[in-house]
């Protein structure tokens, strides 16, 4: 089978705020932007690789959703224990400086871990835990 990862769905509750992390600080491409106000569905990546996304979506919007489901979703999100995403960089000092620098809230600066990786943790303006696990 040949099967690739396209696409990752993240809950945002500020689409503004959320572009302004991962477009603005992490230098991610906009690849599409629909809907308005905080009902906007916005597709981001790194640049030059189209075939790798994040979806950044608004939370519990399906109508399969209780409103008990849906209120618990939002308290997760405001817990930071909803949604979370693991990225890769080979420059993690240089990655973690930068979204120090830009007021991203620090979950964990980067340590070396005792199971060989080295990695840093930061949320992103939804509480979504974001780590980034350095390239070696």
């Amino acid at each position: 089978m040949d099967i690739t990862i396209h696409t990752v769905a993240l809950p945002h509750d500020d689409p503004d705020a959320s572009l302004a992390f991962y477009r603005d600080l992490l230098g991610f491409e906009v690849r599409s932007d629909v809907g308005q106000g905080r009902l906007r569905w916005i597709t981001v990546g790194p640049a030059g690789r189209p075939d790798t996304s994040i979806l950044l979506a608004p939370p519990a919007v399906d109508p399969g959703i209780t409103e008990d489901e849906r209120r618990t979703i939002l308290e997760m999100m405001a817990k930071g224990t909803y949604g979370w995403i693991l990225l890769a960089t080979p420059d993690l000092d240089g990655v973690f400086g930068k979204l120090r620098g830009g007021g991203a809230e620090v979950v964990q600066e980067p340590t070396e871990q005792p199971y060989g990786i080295r990695d840093c943790a930061v949320r992103d303006p939804a509480g979504n835990m974001v780590r980034f696990q350095e390239l070696r």
